[in-house]
């Protein structure tokens, strides 16, 4: 029985979240893709043998009667071996690609800006000259992991290539004690060594250096991958135009790829750049959309087991893809689903003395449930606090409002709300307030900004709307049993 119970408690988060209005687009995007997964799979299923294709089509009709976008993807990358949330190496292995800190093996949806910088790379050191890149774009956006991989690709093809291998240094420039000291790193990747440490000496260096013709020998190419280049911004911006004009000596070999979330950082601050004609290469990054943001989650679970609901990640990435873009919270968010995956599994059974079933697969994976308390836990806002701290019933004020203007229209009057609120307090058992009251916790919701109250001479006539989110009433109110009920009656 607990456990009937507690599947019947999931089916029900699950159809009060599907009824959010935050996911009704999810709702229908995945309702027509479940018709062009099913043709596929028919399809497939055809070639194989009429008999085999019965079997495994009524097979697989009852086992998945929806599919989504999510879920089409995984069944090609994800393993199917058995995924048991007790093993601790399991679990370990889920965690640590799901980390922001774990190199992917390959950087995908970012195949066409990797390559443009490549390419420019590669012409550098076909014709040994010096050239600079300037990358930039939302954080998040993938900036650094694919720059570090041109890096590795670019010495991979002159080895190929039978080339001469350039020198190769990354640096974040916030790991710099002071900004001049990334003259002394490039120095340092020259292997020359320096009898003096003083900036404007290494500059110098640098700079007589690249105005000398090399020996043939030492022709060797410098690519300096420079992240978070906005830090080498000072006063006079001396230093930032420094670094650029390394790459204007005429024998110059220095290729300068700068990286910073600035995305006019290039015409703000060198202006005088164009005019040397050392304006850089600029390649923008743009935020992930949500397709690229579950190809990518894909990608690092590919070697994992089967962990989440196809509809839970297509949740993550469209909540984060509305919002920011930011692949590292998208990652973040999958990993707090899985701590409470884990915690909810950790949590003693109601009747301790009954026999431990076995546990079912969707008991045992992230679910949509799980993915949306992540979600609340890091998109939560002012707003939800201040809801979550409100008294009772004007907590069920606004959530007589988010019936009431789901789906019509987005303003009422007072003398409709409360007939909306007496409704929920009659199905509920509760008291109700009178108009008074109702007024007034009416004008307290307004002077807090949840509410935007209008004028009327006639208390009951007062024009009334919603002035918080739906979803952001939902996220507040969702770990209250008496709120799901209430939310998910249409």
């Amino acid at each position: 029985m607990p456990a009937i119970a507690k599947q019947r408690d999931s089916s029900l988060v699950d159809n009060r979240l599907l009824k959010d209005p935050l996911l009704a687009d999810v709702r229908s995007e995945v309702t027509g893709m479940n018709v062009h997964s099913s043709c596929h799979r028919k399809r497939k299923l055809r070639s194989s043998g009429a008999a085999d294709s019965k079997d495994t089509e009524g097979v697989e009709s009852a086992r998945t009667p929806k599919r989504s976008a999510a879920r089409e993807s995984s069944d090609s990358t994800m393993d199917v071996s058995p995924w048991n949330t007790r093993d601790p190496n399991q679990m370990r292995t889920v965690k640590e690609a799901l980390h922001v800190s774990t190199m992917p093996s390959v950087v995908v949806c970012r195949e066409e800006e990797q390559m443009k910088v490549l390419e420019f790379c590669k012409e550098c050191v076909e014709k040994e000259k010096a050239g600079c890149v300037y990358v930039s774009g939302c954080p998040g956006t993938g900036k650094s992991l694919s720059m570090s991989r041109v890096g590795r690709l670019l010495l991979d093809w002159t080895k190929e290539a039978g080339l001469l291998q350039p020198d190769v240094l990354d640096v974040n420039c916030t790991s710099l004690s002071r900004t001049s000291e990334i003259f002394s790193k490039i120095i340092s990747a020259h292997q020359i060594s320096t009898k003096t440490n003083s900036p404007t000496s290494q500059l110098q260096l640098l700079q007589t250096l690249y105005s000398q013709k090399p020996k043939p020998l030492k022709a060797k190419m410098m690519l300096v991958i420079a992240d978070e280049m906005d830090y080498l911004i000072t006063k006079d911006r001396a230093v930032l135009h420094d670094l650029f004009m390394l790459t204007t000596f005429p024998f110059s070999r220095f290729i300068l790829v700068g990286i910073a979330n600035a995305i006019d950082l290039a015409d703000r601050f060198l202006p005088r750049l164009q005019m040397l004609n050392c304006k850089p290469l600029v390649v923008t990054y743009c935020s992930y959309s949500m397709e690229q943001i579950i190809k990518i989650l894909h990608e690092r679970l590919k070697r994992s087991h089967v962990v989440f609901q196809p509809q839970a990640l297509e949740l993550c990435a469209r909540k984060v893809s509305a919002s920011s873009g930011d692949m590292r919270k998208a990652l973040s968010i999958c990993r707090i689903a899985i701590d409470i995956l884990e915690a909810e599994l950790l949590e003693p059974q109601e009747d301790s003395n009954s026999p431990t079933e076995p546990l079912k697969m969707q008991d045992t994976i992230v679910r949509i449930d799980h993915m949306a308390r992540a979600l609340s836990r890091t998109f939560k806002s002012s707003v939800v606090d201040t809801i979550q701290l409100l008294p009772q019933h004007q907590q069920v004020i606004l959530c007589s409002a988010v019936k009431l203007f789901r789906g019509r229209k987005k303003d009422t009057t007072v003398g409709e709300l409360y007939e909306a609120y007496r409704d929920v307090c009659k199905s509920s058992m509760i008291p109700a307030s009178n108009i008074m009251e109702f007024s007034n916790m009416c004008g307290v919701l307004n002077d807090q900004g949840l509410l935007k109250l209008g004028q009327s001479r006639q208390e009951k006539q007062r024009r009334l709307s919603l002035k918080v989110d739906e979803a952001d009433v939902t996220f507040a109110l969702q770990g209250v049993r008496f709120f799901q009920n209430c939310l998910q009656q249409s």
